[in-house]
């Protein structure tokens, strides 16, 4: 693996035959699956990252499973040593002149381009949330560094109330905002404190989960649990030292604010494509990135890719979907470099595994429209039913399938369809 100085000139132009943005799991998987096909591709990634993530963990950290280290690796570890390795951001797509301007000054020349920068986190989108995240009880699984407080504040909670708030879609992981609520009161219920504390899930959409078959499973465990349902309703600003968080409420025909006070509040922040995506001409009307949504290839760039979370494609953002899309990627932008047709389709696939309880888990996987997309036969997991192996698979599994399977291009389940 080569590595670029830190800094270069502004007139420095390297070309590679394709650039990949982003070292995530789409940017690393992708170059895995290009170079098992053809090792004598040129490829590099951006990205100035010096740690990589296994996100999917941080629920678990935040359940008291995981601890915060199991879930990072420093990015040289994972970098594939047959990619260049630009360690700075970049800064504008010009896919016009097929260049990628970097942060550093420097331009990069392509043939194809793959674009896996993942999505934004909004905080800022909340009023009052920035200042008080990681104190006066206020929390969330969607930072590395805030996953321990929810541990800590579950265990420390005998009595009060407890909000978990869901935004607006698109989100990655959609069900990992009730993920955190259901360990949270299953700890509460193991203590014997669950009947003192007042649960609440404001859910800024309509209904627990997007898939509706799912749907039965998760409530029998808000009934379970005691938990508030409380739909159509939006966090928009937080009083940490007061401890009071406003959501606005909407129904067909009215919008009013109400305030509800809080001894512990979990947030889940909106959610946006990057200033780079949203800013440049790949991007749709929402932001996205405006692919096709079976061959991931841009529709008015055809040496354009795309897949992760700042896709426009209506699949569920899960780590799951980046390992379904990463060969479909690899396939059909090969053929796009040798002027073939698009051998490989993508159908949505995406996982969302729901931890209902510690120890049992609704392994939920679906494509586009909802279909269930099931990787196990029903008489070895109810694919709409919480399992012991739906946990066994999301605690002990997943993390290695990842870490040496998805990020190495070993694409085990996880071959492309061919396009009919």
């Amino acid at each position: 693996m080569s590595e670029t100085p830190a800094a270069q000139t502004a007139s420095t132009t390297r070309h590679h035959d394709v650039v990949i943005v982003g070292g995530g799991a789409g940017g690393i998987a992708t170059a895995a699956s290009l170079h098992r096909r053809q090792p004598d591709l040129d490829i590099a990634i951006v990205e100035p990252a010096q740690d990589h993530f296994y996100q999917p963990g941080w629920t678990l950290v935040g359940g008291g499973v995981f601890t915060p280290e199991q879930t990072r690796r420093p990015m040289r570890s994972v970098m594939p040593s047959f990619v260049t390795w630009h360690q700075t951001h970049a800064e504008r797509l010009l896919p016009e002149s097929r260049q990628v301007a970097l942060g550093d000054g420097s331009t990069l020349g392509y043939r194809a381009l793959v674009v896996a920068p993942g999505l934004e986190l909004d905080w800022q989108a909340i009023d009052g949330l920035e200042e008080t995240l990681g104190e006066n009880g206020v929390t969330s699984n969607y930072r590395f560094d805030l996953a321990p407080y929810t541990w800590s504040l579950v265990q420390a909670m005998r009595g009060g109330k407890a909000l978990f708030t869901q935004p607006p879609m698109p989100i990655k992981c959609a069900g990992a905002p009730q993920k955190a609520m259901y360990l949270a009161c299953h700890e509460w219920e193991k203590q014997g404190v669950l009947n003192d504390i007042e649960v609440h899930f404001h859910n800024a959409g309509g209904a627990m989960f997007g898939v509706a078959d799912f749907v039965p499973a998760l409530d029998e465990y808000v009934q379970r649990y005691g938990i508030h349902k409380r739909f159509q309703q939006d966090l928009i600003a937080v009083d940490g030292p007061a401890q009071k968080a406003r959501f606005r409420v909407t129904s067909e025909d009215s919008s009013e604010e109400i305030e509800a006070d809080f001894d512990m509040l979990h947030v889940v922040p909106p959610q946006r494509a990057p200033r780079l995506v949203r800013e440049s001409p790949l991007a749709n009307a929402g932001g996205w990135l405006d692919l096709d949504a079976e061959t991931l290839q841009h529709n008015r760039y055809p040496d354009v890719f795309g897949l992760g979370d700042a896709s426009g494609t209506g699949n569920a953002k899960t780590a799951a979907a980046v390992r379904k899309q990463a060969p479909v990627v690899a396939d059909n932008l090969l053929a796009a470099l040798d002027g073939k047709p698009m051998p490989s389709g993508y159908a949505g696939y995406g996982a969302c595994p729901l931890t209902v309880e510690r120890g049992r888990v609704v392994l939920a996987e679906f494509g586009y429209g909802g279909q269930l997309q099931p990787t196990f036969p029903s008489w070895v997991n109810q694919a709409t039913r919480p399992t012991r192996l739906g946990w066994h698979i999301k605690a002990q599994q997943l993390p290695f399938i990842y870490w040496h399977l998805l990020l190495k291009g070993r694409e085990w389940l996880a071959k492309p369809q061919a396009r009919t």
